[in-house]
This record gives structure tokens, C-alpha cells and sequence, in this order.
């Protein structure tokens, strides 16, 4: 079973006071988010060279800021920050470098009411001085494997978002094979869940992301979009992460990546109408327009 045993050493049973907390709060360093009714936008402010959309946009300390606060006033409320691309075949960043990218952004935007920040990376390291700069989130597409990852999450309490990959970036896209995906993947999500209730963790902080793209076929893909409130554990909210994605243009023949708004924002109304409470794109706007009508439409 796929990446299934990685938290297998830590299995425990969560206490039952934690399976009563409300069921959409999303605790966060600087903000509560209340997600029953409300979904949020992250926009995505990648500082990289080589990103699969937007590699070398904003690679520019000023262009990246100046994003930020376009994404803002067009409706993010998080504003994700990613100095290491974790597109298929992406190569390493060194720590260094990656901080250099990173906390000057970080540094700069955090304190501004009008966004939270999170930070985007898998190394502790870049995850604990990002959120002494101000980053109120750290988005792991590691899926919280990493003990001191989770040390830095309880010890900041920082909010998280834990994302489910097969493989690495490097291997991800080699051969991706699952029994079950969906089954799987919420097997994975309760393994990660109860290692943090063990490391101490808080499970407010806590978000789950299927990781779309990230050791899957098209048709895995598809499956977990089709199933989502299935792989819900404990409670807590879904994220989904599927701007401009290749399976996209797989499906639909799409060849380039901006051509991709309009399924990108098919998917964002759709995942909402499925349970998923918070949408990590490159285009603010209109996701925010697709996810505010179908609440309305939910909601009446």
C-alpha cells in the first residue's frame, strides 16, 4: 500500500476529546479561520527559477511583494510562499538558497492585516525561521513526515497543511500505482493525524491536502477529486491544490498552463460543493467569484 507506513511506528488512537473539536476551525498563528460556511484562497507566490507556471515571475524580491498585495486585493486571504519548485524531475534547492528566496518575501509581508502568511517548503529548517519572521502556516508537501516538522508546528502553533505525495519530485511521476487511491490516501491522512496528536500537536492546526498531481495518474486524479469527503479525517478541512495542473490539459487538451483558468476554476466551485474548504491558485479572482457562488448556492 502506497506511502501508507510511513507514520506506521506512531499509530495511536486519538483521545476523544479530540474527535469533538468544531468540525471547520483551522487554527493559525495569527488568525482562526472559520471554514464551515466560508472557504479561503491561498495564492500562490512561487520565488523559484524553474515552477511549472510561474517559474521566474516573481523570482524578483519587488515583483513578488507587489503580487502579494494584487492577490490580496483581489481576495486571498493566505498568501502561500515557495522558494523551492516540487513540479516532476524539480531538483533540490539548497537550505540556503531557498532562505535567501524566501524570508525577505516573508519578512516584508507579514504584520499586514489583510493577508496570513505560509510558507510553502519541506525542510524544517526553512519552515521554523519563516515562521519566526511571521508566517502563520506551513504547507508541507512532505505531509508532515518529518519530526521536527511537527516539533515546529506545536512548539510555533503555527497552523498546517499536511500534503500527501507518492515518491518525491524527483520520482513522482514514475509509474504512480495504487491498489486503492482514495483509500489509501485517507489511510495516509489518519496515520499523519494521529502522529501529530502524538507529537503534541493541537488538530485544529491541521489541514489535509490529497496532493493532486503529486504521484498520480490523471485517472487517480479524477478518483480523489470525485471522492473527497471520503478521505476527511477527523474532522478537519481539505485543501486542494490544482491550478493550471497538467492533468488538466491531459484531460481537455490544453497545451499551456494559462490556458488552464477556466478548468482551475471548474474544479475550485466543484471541490467546494465536495467539502474542501481552502484553494491554493495562481488566479485569484476568479476562483474567489466561482467559490463565493457556490457558497451562495449552498447556502440557500
Amino acid at each position: 500500500m502506497a506511502n501508507s507506513g510511513d507514520f506506521a511506528s506512531l499509530f495511536v488512537c486519538i483521545p476523544a476529546d479530540c474527535q469533538h473539536f468544531a468540525r471547520m476551525l483551522w487554527k493559525t498563528r495569527h488568525r482562526t479561520f472559520d471554514l464551515a460556511a466560508r472557504g479561503v484562497i491561498m495564492g500562490v507566490l512561487n520565488v523559484t527559477t524553474d515552477s511549472f507556471s510561474d517559474g521566474g515571475d516573481f523570482s524578483d524580491p519587488g515583483q513578488a511583494i507587489a503580487h502579494a498585495y494584487r492577490m490580496a486585493e483581489e481576495g486571498a486571504e493566505i498568501i502561500d510562499v515557495g522558494g523551492e519548485s516540487t513540479r516532476p524531475g524539480a531538483q533540490p534547492v539548497p537550505e540556503a538558497e531557498e532562505l535567501r528566496r524566501v524570508l525577505p518575501i516573508v519578512e516584508k509581508l507579514a504584520g499586514d492585516s489583510r493577508f496570513i502568511i505560509s510558507i510553502d517548503t519541506m525542510k524544517p529548517s526553512v519552515a521554523e525561521a519563516a515562521v519566526k519572521l511571521g508566517a502563520s502556516i506551513v504547507n508541507d508537501v512532505g505531509g508532515l513526515r518529518n519530526e521536527r516538522m511537527r516539533e515546529i508546528v506545536r512548539d510555533t502553533g503555527a497552523g498546517a497543511i499536511a500534503m500527501h505525495m507518492q515518491g518525491t519530485p524527483q520520482t513522482m511521476q514514475v509509474a504512480p500505482h495504487y491498489e486503492d487511491v482514495t483509500q489509501e490516501i485517507g489511510i495516509f491522512f489518519r496515520q499523519c493525524l494521529e502522529a501529530c496528536v502524538r507529537s503534541g500537536m493541537d488538530p485544529k492546526c491541521l489541514v489535509f491536502d490529497p496532493g493532486i498531481g503529486f504521484g498520480k495518474t490523471v485517472s487517480h486524479n479524477l478518483a480523489l477529486l470525485k471522492n473527497l469527503e471520503s478521505m476527511r479525517v477527523g474532522e478537519r478541512p481539505l485543501a486542494l491544490g490544482v491550478s493550471r495542473k497538467s492533468f488538466l490539459a491531459k484531460t481537455l487538451g490544453i497545451p499551456s498552463a494559462e490556458a488552464r483558468l477556466w478548468p482551475t476554476v471548474a474544479v475550485t466551485s466543484y471541490g467546494r460543493s465536495r467539502g474542501a474548504s481552502i484553494f491554493r491558485v495562481h488566479d485569484v479572482r476568479p476562483n474567489v467569484e466561482a467559490l463565493r457562488m457556490t457558497e451562495a448556492i449552498l447556502g440557500a
